[in-house]
């Protein structure tokens, strides 16, 4: 997804491309390690058994013991092989429409903080959830940032898919999860966690944003 823009920089030419995301990478720095290594170590956790996702799931009361590790490792668990597959396909959907935007080091802070985001928001604001496994809430914050990334450079068609999401949050506030989405993965669907990795992502891709803008602005300029 690359649509043309027909933004002039600074110099008034009108072919010229888009502005670069925050992070931006060269054509020959591939984030894609990144998008492999969470669908094989999510895959690796699965064939590790049931003991260990009893290790690595988000379970409440474990992480206010100071098991902080489940508040990441819990977005690597799964349900079952159809759960992970659910998941894996909806990462590698999002990977080919925005991982072009963002350098590896921007998408893994992104990652990281987008899983934080879903857990704390889970422990402040679902004390009643003892435990929660999945890559849902996770997904949907490496969305927003990288519809974020793409409106930030130029790129007017993710304004369509922000509101896509958007509107997806708010129908699942109304309506819940969907039935057949909880048939798939086997369990009940956490829509909670959705929002929570949403706000997660935009928070981090516009802290981002604003860090690249503070540099730039502190950078030393040539000679005229």
């Amino acid at each position: 997804m690359n649509p043309d823009d027909d933004r002039t920089n600074s110099t008034g030419v009108d072919s010229a491309p888009p502005a670069p995301a925050p992070g931006s990478r060269p054509a020959d720095d591939s984030p894609h390690m990144l998008a492999i290594s969470l669908a094989v170590v999510s895959a690796a956790a699965m064939i590790g058994g049931s003991e260990l996702l009893l290790w690595l799931r988000y379970e409440r009361e474990a992480i206010l013991s100071g098991q902080v590790w489940r508040m990441l490792t819990a977005h690597i668990t799964h349900l079952g092989w159809e759960h992970l597959a659910l998941n894996v396909a909806g990462l590698a959907l999002l990977w080919l429409m925005f991982a072009r935007l963002l350098t590896i080091g921007r998408w893994s802070i992104v990652v990281i903080g987008s899983g934080l985001g879903v857990s704390t928001g889970l422990l402040a604001f679902n004390p009643e959830l003892q435990w929660y496994v999945g890559m849902s809430g996770l997904l949907h914050g490496m969305f927003v940032a990288g519809a974020v990334a793409g409106i930030h450079a130029g790129y007017r068609f993710e304004w369509a898919l922000l509101g896509l999401v958007a509107v997806k949050l708010a129908w699942e506030r109304v309506t819940g999860p969907a039935t057949s989405t909880e048939q798939i993965v086997g369990g009940s669907v956490v829509v909670d966690s959705h929002l929570y990795g949403a706000i997660a992502g935009l928070l981090v891709i516009l802290a981002i944003i604003a860090f690249d803008r503070a540099r730039a602005g502190t950078a030393p300029t040539g000679p005229a």
